[in-house]
């Protein structure tokens, strides 16, 4: 297992904790040392849950390593049960108890407790979480559910939605409607907001909607085995690919698949004439493979953006990835090192990065607007407020979260543009970002009712600019780089925000070449120049 500063998937133990954390009446009893107890936060403090998840820990300790821990795990067993008295509990070791080989399921197994108990074996160290959540979800229902008779009415089961998941409660809601609105009333939805009871009697549904493939698939092929139950292929991310999920549900029951899309605004935003400076725009998106398919196909063909590179963090999905990235004349980027992602973002220079929340700090240092659209995700993607990703909704929401990082981006530019007007110096910084005062400079004899227009209180002192006294001092350039004068450097400001970097490297790699120890004008128009030959 590699250890990274950043990670994309945690160890597979986690995903199972996803699905567990997503369920009630479900108990995790987790065979793992005291330092991986951390999980608890990812649901507490990101995904800002009022409770903790229904894990319990053995716990043990580098003391207990020469005792019996296998001891420990049957007691933490018992006591998990009396305790909490689920309907069913899973068991299973942490990457770290793995290496102790104790067996969970077979210890859970010999103690004969009055639920069902279902072991899970997940190889630490060649799988990881999104495999975990998949696995788990997969292993309760080839346990608990069974082919049983069919509703009246139509109706379905939605798989895949776990906790910790990108806007996954969202996305449940906002597709329930969506199938309401054919007629179809949804059996269960799982593992999100279910208990082991409702997994039992899934084989009720007439069909499954595959929301997640990432962590649903292997339920869901199960379930079409086990209980004769088709599945949707279509995720529905984006207008067109509802569209063609609304048509697929109708094929698999036979009703219409015209529904109300009057609350849909994307086409109209996207065609109106204050999205025309939007087309065209080059995005790098990066991520798990569903939510990066789904998006560089809405980025194609349903705002006018130009895709420019593309790859996922998710290995499983790499063959369905090369294939989607083929059809844009890419090669798809199949990694989870971060430091390769930024590479190829930092090579592609785009005017937007579609990714994670680590492609968001990527874009912070390569100084690109950078929107959310996948896993791993922090804090600020759980939001209060209701922001589905899937259906028609979920259009509208996707179309603002891109839009939003270009339209300050523009700000950006126009303040740059209009950096010598008082109001919008350098100082000052973007309206949007709040952490800059404008400091202009007042004389000390200045009446207060002429600093900011009166709006000073009495006994309040005038500003000062102090930003001099807080930069820090400048570094001499490194022996044999070249040294941009003054002039080329106030030249380099007049270009765009979102291709100055590269200009910039160009420029330095053109001087290197050539010889040129200081970068003039002169020197910054030769290398557009050549560059552009």
């Amino acid at each position: 297992m590699k250890l990274t500063l950043w990670t994309y998937e945690g160890p597979p133990h986690v995903g199972a904790m996803r699905v567990a954390t997503g369920m009630t009446g479900l108990h995790y009893v987790l065979h793992a040392p005291q330092g991986d107890t951390y999980a608890d936060l990812l649901f507490t403090m990101i995904e800002r849950r009022n409770h903790r998840p229904p894990v319990t820990y053995t716990t043990f300790q580098a003391r207990d390593l020469g005792a019996d821990t296998a001891n420990l795990f049957k007691d933490a067993a018992r006591d998990a049960y009396a305790r909490f008295k689920p309907q069913a509990m899973i068991v299973g070791a942490s990457c770290t108890a793995e290496l102790i080989q104790d067996d969970p399921g077979g210890l859970a197994g010999a103690l004969d407790l009055p639920c069902p108990v279902i072991p899970l074996d997940l190889p630490s160290y060649q799988r990881k979480e999104n495999f975990g959540a998949d696995e788990t979800f997969h292993q309760l229902c080839r346990a608990l559910s069974k082919p049983m008779p069919r509703t009246d009415s139509i109706t379905c089961n939605i798989l895949g939605a776990t906790a910790l998941g990108f806007r996954h409660r969202d996305d449940v809601a906002e597709v329930t409607k969506l199938l309401g609105l054919m007629g179809i009333t949804v059996n269960v939805a799982a593992p999100l907001g279910s208990t082991p009871a409702d997994i039992v009697r899934m084989g009720q549904a007439h069909f499954n909607v595959l929301l997640y493939p990432e962590t649903g698939e292997g339920a869901a092929r199960c379930l079409e085995k086990t209980c004769g139950q088709p599945y949707t292929k279509v995720v529905p991310l984006g207008v067109g690919a509802t569209r063609d999920f609304l048509h697929e549900v109708a094929s698999l029951t036979g009703l219409s698949p015209k529904v109300d899309e009057s609350a849909l605004r994307l086409p109209w935003w996207s065609a109106s004439v204050d999205s025309t400076y939007l087309t065209g725009k080059r995005v790098f998106l990066f991520g798990d493979a569903t939510h990066v398919i789904a998006a560089a196909r809405i980025a194609a063909t349903e705002i006018g953006f130009e895709v420019v590179g593309m790859g996922c963090y998710n290995r499983e999905f790499a063959r369905p990835m090369r294939a989607a990235a083929k059809a844009y004349g890419l090669e798809a980027l199949i990694t989870d090192d971060y430091l390769e992602v930024e590479d190829a973002i930092a090579a592609a220079a785009p005017e937007l990065i579609l990714g994670t929340q680590q492609e968001r700090h990527i874009g912070k240092r390569l100084g690109i607007p950078c929107a959310v659209i996948s896993s791993p995700v922090h804090v600020q993607d759980f939001p209060a407020r209701y922001s589905p990703q899937m259906g028609f909704e979920g259009a509208n929401v996707i179309f603002d979260t891109w839009i939003h990082p270009l339209v300050m981006g523009l700000e950006e530019h126009l303040l740059t543009m209009f950096r010598e007007d008082f109001e919008f110096h350098s100082d000052a910084g973007p309206s949007h970002h709040g952490g800059k005062a404008d400091l202009r400079e007042v004389p000390d004899e200045a009446p207060l009712a002429s600093v900011a227009g009166g709006a000073l209180p009495p006994g309040f002192a005038a500003p000062r600019d102090i930003s001099e006294q807080m930069k820090p001092e400048a570094t001499a350039p490194l022996l044999g780089e070249p040294v941009w004068l003054a002039a080329a450097e106030r030249e380099l400001k007049k270009i765009p925000f979102f291709v100055r970097g590269k200009a910039k490297r160009n420029t330095e790699g053109y001087a290197r070449e050539k010889g040129v120890a200081e970068i003039s004008v002169e020197t910054l128009y030769e290398a557009k120049a050549h560059y552009a030959r």
